[in-house]
């Protein structure tokens, strides 16, 4: 079995394999109607000519520097600069507000800002004082000294002095500044050393090495600015030497998968949740033998992943089931996508069941921003998608007296930016506490069953996990998202979205079909119909999560009518 390289960082990692693969496509863009790519040693030497040039500007290690950008190949060409001259990368969403940008420039300390677009830097600029802003888009905005990267990026020589530096930086050295999302308050930066992601790198490739990697195509399309494509699908996929081609947008992702091919994606459940519902509804339009060949498939496909028994019809059905119903299914992904890997939130699963049904491999990870940030992930020969599997190689996990999962190793983060308090609570005895309830099967899985802060407690004193309600409310077609409240009242209430096309009738019968699944105590004695959850309104993070504080808020006046 090959083994995974040794690195003392991230840049000495990224010169390295420019060196190795100089002419190997890399990064790929939509770029004036086309794809365009841009191989390694390009790459190599637009970094080094960046750093060298924002050296010259005055930026110096130890300096935050903000990066706001959608994904694109300057994204990990500018970070890759500020990590050679031992600068410090803060991703952050584009999707924030002036206020949100405020609190991070005021919290990192940063003073420059590499801003991918005009729109963006007239939300930024105001939000605090920057001595330099570096337009990707070559823009110029007043008041505000400005260099384009274009410039920064067109010293043609070699990199070699620059990549001479990056590898004198120790692993223990401070690699980025990544905010977390925010779903219960003000984010907080967490300061992640080079040992972390690395560490999570060579975990992921002992996992991934089991299907045979190969020339893979990895399609980007999940935030940059979040921890977990920042490491799994820039740093890890590009150790790996897979192509990294950028989508378009979210909107366009259907159809970018048809294009690109991709043989590896990351995905977060809210994506494949919204996938497997159109799936489902296009196939409830069809002819009733139709409907019954792709149940069918479904059902056999299911048994397969998971090693049960099949029926005889279904044994010989099988080459017609495969050709007629999961080929064309999976075609939808580009037809060549042989691992999905699903974190960032918990995959109902129900959800991962109907994708392993298609015949696809899907792997469920988890973890959070302070452990690089994946803790463990599904075995790809043995997945139990109703686990996040084993932790990773290298990484000590274990459970306390409450549940609350803990981990030691070289991926926990070094602390909360500026907040010692919240890091000693936080990290205790070199163990980090997740805040996250679970437990270990006989066979080293982990199964997540809730967050520790969001356990409800009712008035009787009995403890329930509102994401799992939540999750079995989802799984519902009726039901595209849901937040289940309830603490200290006598029962539950939840606050559902209806999926499009159907009405508050076919809402209520799917949650009484849930609630015939739960115990007396767990059942949704209330539940409201409200206007969707999005990122536009604030009430999601930019990785689809639901900011539950934030919907309590928004809909007091509903709750309030409900006597919540």
């Amino acid at each position: 079995m090959e083994r995974y390289p040794e690195w003392p960082n991230l840049a000495a990692m990224m010169f390295s394999r420019a060196r190795q693969w100089p002419t190997r496509p890399m990064l790929r863009a939509y770029r004036n109607d086309s794809w365009v790519s841009l191989n390694w040693g390009d790459f190599a030497r637009q970094a080094a000519s960046v750093a060298r040039r924002l050296r010259s500007a005055g930026v110096s290690a130890g300096d935050r520097v903000l990066i706001v950008s959608e994904n694109r190949p300057e994204f990990p060409i500018v970070e890759t600069a500020l990590l050679a001259i031992r600068a410090v990368p803060v991703p952050a969403y584009t999707t924030y507000t002036t206020a949100d940008f405020a609190h991070v420039l005021k919290d990192s300390g940063a003073r420059v800002a590499v801003i991918s677009t005009a729109e963006l830097a007239r939300k930024i600029i105001p939000a605090g004082p920057l001595d330099l802003l570096v337009s990707l888009d070559d823009f110029t905005e007043g008041g505000v000294v400005t260099a384009s990267f274009a410039r920064l990026a067109d010293d043609p020589a070699d990199f070699d002095d620059i990549a001479a530096e990056a590898d004198l930086i120790p692993p223990t050295g401070l690699a980025c500044l990544i905010y977390t999302s925010g779903t219960g308050g003000a984010p907080r930066g967490v300061m992640l050393p080079h040992k972390a992601i690395l560490s999570n790198c060579a975990g992921a490739f002992l996992l991934l090495q089991m299907i045979g990697l190969q020339d893979e195509t990895y399609l980007s399309f999940l935030p940059l600015s979040h921890a977990y494509e920042h490491t799994a699908g820039q740093f890890f996929m590009l150790s790996l030497g897979a192509e990294i081609v950028y989508a378009r947008g979210v909107e366009t992702l259907a159809a970018d998968m048809l294009s690109v091919r991709p043989t590896i994606m990351t995905m977060v459940p809210r994506v494949l949740e919204v996938i497997r519902t159109r799936v489902l509804q296009q196939i409830g339009r069809e002819k009733a033998w139709k409907r019954w060949l792709f149940n069918t498939a479904l059902s056999a496909g299911i048994k397969k992943a998971e090693h049960k028994s099949r029926t005889l019809l279904e044994w010989l059905l099988e080459p017609v089931l495969e050709a007629l119903v999961r080929r064309k299914l999976r075609a939808r992904f580009g037809g060549r996508l042989r691992v999905t890997i699903s974190g960032g939130a918990r995959l109902e699963p129900e959800i991962g069941r109907f994708y392993q049904g298609l015949g696809m491999l899907v792997i469920q990870g988890y973890g959070q921003t302070e452990a690089g940030p994946v803790i463990s992930a599904n075995i790809p020969t043995r997945v139990r998608i109703d686990t996040v599997g084993p932790p990773l190689a290298g990484d000590d996990l274990r459970t306390a007296s409450d549940g609350e999962i803990l981990v030691r190793g070289d991926l926990v983060m070094d602390g909360y930016w500026g907040r010692p308090d919240d890091t000693a609570n936080a990290i205790r005895g070199g163990w980090l506490h997740t805040g996250d309830i679970g437990e270990l099967d006989d066979a080293g899985n982990l199964r997540i069953t809730d967050r520790k802060k969001d356990m409800i407690v009712l008035s009787g004193g009995e403890n329930i996990s509102p994401a799992r309600i939540e999750g079995m409310l989802i799984a519902e077609d009726p039901i595209a998202q849901a937040v289940v409240l309830g603490d200290g009242k006598p029962g539950l209430t939840a606050l559902v979205v209806a999926a499009e096309g159907y009405d508050d009738i076919a809402v209520a019968s799917a949650v009484n079909m849930v609630n015939k699944r739960l115990s007396v105590t767990e059942r949704i004695r209330r539940h409201a119909i409200v206007a969707p959850f999005t990122i536009d309104n604030g009430l999601m993070t930019a990785t689809q999560k639901v900011r539950r504080h934030l919907v309590v808020q928004e809909h007091s006046k509903v709750l309030e009518k409900l006597g919540i």
